[in-house]
């Protein structure tokens, strides 16, 4: 699979989920979601975190940016719907471990997947308010014990990056960062209707909805004038 670098952040251009996601399987990678925001707004510290894993378009700046790099088949992944299919396909013969979310949230999840999900094989799960070193070194040594296939965190980033940097070091698996996705998962985060998704106008939803949010979505215009201007 190939990958493409905008404003230094080394983001792959999977022509399908399941590409990417037999990709990351094979390669024991931690997913990274790339987006406009995290091309635009990129650092050393986040492109280093990026560079070292695999990044993947989850936003349709992303998918932009890779076209005028010359990737023409490039797919839009959200990862609030690329976990779910990574569960959909593998939750037979993978086991799953998940992190993240305040404990009511990360309860109700697993007790959606197990009712969406018949004999998933969830081997352990925690919320992610993990405060202490104590808590994540026995974090650690619990999912080093039961060794799951994929382990799902959800944290936001960079926090959940460098956590599950640190678990790989003691156990490889498949990794996938997702932010606020198990909100979305259990609906307590409504996410765009799918007309607005399909149609890549996710951002004018939840703009129209949060008119705050403007202060953080101007900043958009500028990607789009680097990009058509070619600066990526």
């Amino acid at each position: 699979m190939i990958y493409k670098t905008l404003n230094g952040v080394k983001t792959y251009a999977p022509q399908s989920r399941k590409e990417l996601i037999d990709y990351a399987f094979q390669n024991k990678a931690i997913l990274v979601a790339i987006n406009a925001e995290k091309i635009l707004h990129a650092t050393d510290e986040s492109r280093d975190i990026i560079n070292r894993n695999l990044g993947y378009p989850d936003g349709i700046g992303a998918v932009w940016a890779l076209q005028k790099k010359g990737c023409k088949d490039v797919v839009k992944i959200p990862g609030c719907e690329l976990w779910l299919d990574i569960v959909k396909h593998y939750f037979q013969n993978k086991t799953f471990y998940l992190v993240g979310g305040k404990e009511a949230i990360i309860q109700q999840t697993v007790k959606q997947l197990q009712q969406e999900f018949p004999g998933i094989n969830i081997v352990n799960y925690r919320n992610g308010y993990v405060k202490t070193e104590a808590e994540k070194q026995a974090l650690i040594t619990d999912i080093t014990e039961k060794k799951p296939d994929v382990v799902f965190v959800a944290m936001g980033s960079p926090k959940q990056e460098l956590l599950m940097e640190e678990i790989q070091q003691q156990h490889p698996a498949l990794y996938q960062g997702l932010g606020g996705s198990f909100d979305v998962y259990t609906g307590n985060v409504e996410r765009a209707p799918k007309w607005w998704v399909d149609n890549n106008m996710e951002w004018t939803y939840r703009l129209l909805k949060q008119p705050s949010r403007i202060k953080r979505q101007k900043h958009l215009v500028r990607f789009f004038v680097n990009l058509h201007l070619k600066k990526y």
